[in-house]
């Protein structure tokens, strides 16, 4: 069951808003050098291929940690208990950032960045620790609070981080980073209560934990879930590496209009997700999955729009409406997602469910580069399109589940 009961009334929310905040800041402190990072590794090598490898692999590294070790953190924070893990993450983000700061060689900067993604790894726990206070019907409204604290921690974070650049250097926008996940650290230590791990539900003395750990994927449909969260991640990142360059040779506009149309986007996010997740904390699998059928189908009449129109207004308004079904997909597919596995296997379901979302971003920024290096710019929304296409299918299928497949790990009042 879930420990919600631990924390009462008016204090989850109190607790929630914490995490809110932690998550803004921290992810924000990340997100200060994430534009910036090819501006500095230009200067630290004069070697145009060692550059051109290290300004994907100082973006990929993280994810690529990230991949590798969440579901193994999970396990840990199910066992040990999620604050744990969200204190082993904060000092992680501050400590590598430190050494960011400190050292300039290239290669121990890749390094870095990839033991920030393996050993940092913030998000998944920060959520195992919501679902451990939040009752389970509001699920979908507590991911979708730590999305937007994510996203506007990002916009923010990256306007910081500019406005430093501009007036100091490099070093000081990773000491500063460095110093926010400390206090975040400290802040998430003395202010968040312990919640004590769930116990696993007995099972029998002879089962192998290969048999333990597949009976998370026995019975439900947490597979197919993560394939269409993924697809529609894949989709959502396709057009990242091409967009700019798409956006000022199709409507020819300047770099302040560019940079407005992919800010609409995560603005549309951050006004609809909370809404979306209030429209759908009270439904059913089955109804969530018939209402996301049509948000599929909304988001690939409005790229469809985005890939033909050559109206730079026509163009923003549909991102920005695209931003705004997008508030109705990961949010929503996480709590179904949570819903899969009981409150003892929280930590561990949401670590696949982030090691999978970062697999498909990598996927997704790798795929758009090479279709718009092999077919060409103009056709970059069209694999969007064909993109979510793609993810009608496992939403259709798990549409018709078997009723009997579909658990419900969480008792009555849980």
């Amino acid at each position: 069951m879930s420990h919600a009961g631990v924390v009462q009334g008016s204090s989850v929310r109190i607790l929630i808003y914490l995490l809110f905040a932690i998550q803004l800041v921290s992810m924000g402190a990340m997100e200060m050098s994430g534009p910036f990072w090819p501006v500095h590794l230009r200067g630290l090598t004069s070697s145009k291929s060692v550059f051109s490898f290290a300004s994907i692999a100082v973006y990929v590294g993280p994810m690529l940690g990230i991949i590798l070790t969440s579901a193994f953190w999970g396990r840990i924070g199910d066992r040990y208990g999620h604050k744990l893990m969200m204190i082993r993450a904060l000092a992680g983000l501050s400590l590598t950032q430190l050494g960011l700061a400190l050292f300039s060689d290239i290669w121990v900067i890749l390094i870095l960045r990839f033991l920030q993604g393996a050993f940092a790894g913030y998000i998944a726990p920060a959520q195992a620790y919501g679902v451990s206070i939040e009752a389970p019907s509001r699920r979908a409204r507590l991911f979708a609070i730590l999305q937007i604290s994510t996203n506007v921690g990002s916009l923010l974070g990256a306007v910081v981080g500019g406005l430093i650049l501009d007036y100091a250097t490099f070093f000081w926008i990773n000491i500063i980073a460095s110093a926010l996940c400390a206090v975040c650290t400290v802040v998430a230590a003395v202010t968040l209560p312990d919640v004590p791990p769930v116990k696993k539900t007995p099972v029998a003395d002879n089962a192998t934990p290969a048999s333990r750990s597949a009976s998370v994927w026995q019975g439900a449909p947490l597979l197919s879930l993560l394939g269409v969260m993924g697809i529609l991640l894949l989709a959502r990142m396709l057009p990242q590496t091409s967009f700019s360059l798409y956006v000022s040779s199709v409507f020819e506009v300047s770099h302040s209009v560019v940079g407005l149309c992919y800010g609409l986007l995560a603005l549309g996010f951050i006004l609809s997700a909370t809404a979306w997740s209030r429209y759908f904390e009270h439904r059913t699998e089955q109804e969530t999955l018939h209402r996301l059928t049509y948000v599929v189908i909304g988001c690939i009449a409005l790229t469809a729009v985005a890939g033909v129109t050559h109206n730079p207004v026509v163009f923003v308004i549909a991102y920005f409406i695209w931003g705004v079904l997008l508030g109705a997909t990961t949010p929503v597919l996480m709590a179904l997602i949570s819903k899969t596995a009981d409150s003892s296997q929280q930590g561990h379901v949401l670590g696949i469910a982030q090691g999978t979302a970062q697999f498909a971003s990598i996927a997704g920024i790798s795929a758009g580069g090479l279709l718009s290096q092999v077919y060409g710019l103009q056709y970059t929304y069209l694999f969007v399109c064909l993109a979510y296409v793609v993810a009608l299918i496992p939403i259709v299928a798990l549409r018709y589940w078997p009723a009997q497949m579909q658990p419900s790990h969480a008792p009555p009042g849980d």
